[in-house]
């Protein structure tokens, strides 16, 4: 087996991505591995052809931007504790290719993500994030469901 020495983790703040962030935690410290935490801004949908009252294009990206990495490093400073050996990243894409493609960046050893565990026609119209990872990575992927999912 390959030493785990950099793990990935992305983070929506949803609690499924919280639950996925705990074993990520619990796994880098126990492997004394590099966590780097990634949370990836969907691309938005481009309303520059529509009335938008009150604000442009670029400033509502910046104010997503802006509000990301508020609440990146809220989420850094409760949930980190001592443990620092730990990088962030907010990067805007489909989540799906941001994740496999920051995971090749640094040559992580494993992603841990959390799944929502959609099914059915929701599983059709939206996807999955998770699953779409793990059949394109080139590395190994945990996907954890929360106990409440």
């Amino acid at each position: 087996m390959k030493a785990i020495t950099k793990i990935l983790t992305a983070i929506d703040f949803s609690e499924n991505s919280e639950c996925a962030f705990e074993y990520a935690l619990t796994m880098a410290t126990q492997f004394n591995a590099e966590l780097t935490i990634i949370h990836v801004i969907n691309e938005p949908v481009d309303l520059r052809g529509f009335y938008v009252p009150h604000i442009s294009f670029e400033q509502l990206e910046k104010e997503i931007e802006e509000s990301a990495a508020k609440m990146m490093d809220t989420f850094c400073s409760t949930r980190l504790g001592t443990f620092t050996n730990y990088k962030t990243a907010i990067v805007t894409g489909i989540p799906y290719e941001e994740i496999k493609a920051q995971a090749e960046r640094m040559d992580a050893s494993m992603i841990v993500l959390g799944t929502h565990g959609r099914t059915g026609l929701d599983r059709i119209l939206f996807g999955s994030t998770a699953e779409r990872v793990v059949s394109s990575a080139r590395c190994p992927v945990l996907t954890v469901r929360c106990p409440n999912s």
